[in-house]
């Protein structure tokens, strides 16, 4: 089942290539993932010209993949930790730093109860002098391949539904509210 697994990183790499900027085999301290990605957004305001710029804000999101065959929350608390700890390293906030999203993906064959669980309550906010500086979110969803589960934790919704439109059965996705 492994090698569906690796079909279905393929498949998810392939989506996040359009607006991401992913890597394989990511060495990290403490580990490494199977891919990471990376996405930026700069938007600015002007006034007049390109030298004057009124304001302007950065938006950073940095998404690390794991494969597993069965996630137990043993595994899920030091994936946690790694991802976490490798996308805090990256978090520079300045200025006119807005946010930095730090996201976990995890594709699994089978998801234990009490992983499931704790990846649901799995929750991590910083904010930057008071939100001058921006704030960072940390954002985690998980596929379990045999039954078709996918899971997250509050912040991580978009982030499922991402898992959800790639591997979903195309009765419970939904546009507007009418079922495809």
């Amino acid at each position: 089942m492994q090698t569906a697994l690796q079909g279905r990183l393929e498949q998810l790499l392939a989506a996040y290539s359009h607006h991401y900027t992913v890597e394989r085999e990511v060495q990290v301290e403490g580990g490494r993932f199977p891919a990471a990605a990376e996405f930026y957004l700069r938007d600015e305001n002007r006034l007049l010209t390109r030298g004057h710029v009124f304001s302007a804000f950065e938006q950073h999101e940095y998404v690390y993949f794991f494969v597993t065959g069965q996630l137990d929350a043993a595994t899920l608390r030091a994936q946690v930790a790694l991802s976490q700890r490798a996308g805090l390293a990256r978090v520079r906030p300045h200025r006119e730093h807005m946010c930095s999203f730090v996201t976990l993906v995890i594709l699994a064959d089978t998801i234990t109860p009490d992983a499931a669980a704790l990846l649901r309550h799995t929750r991590l906010r910083k904010n930057y002098r008071f939100r001058l500086h921006g704030w960072m979110e940390y954002r985690i969803a998980a596929m379990d391949a045999s039954q078709g589960r996918f899971y997250a934790n509050p912040d991580g919704r978009d982030v499922r539904r991402t898992l959800e439109a790639n591997f979903g059965s195309r009765k419970h996705i939904s546009k507007g509210g009418k079922t495809l």
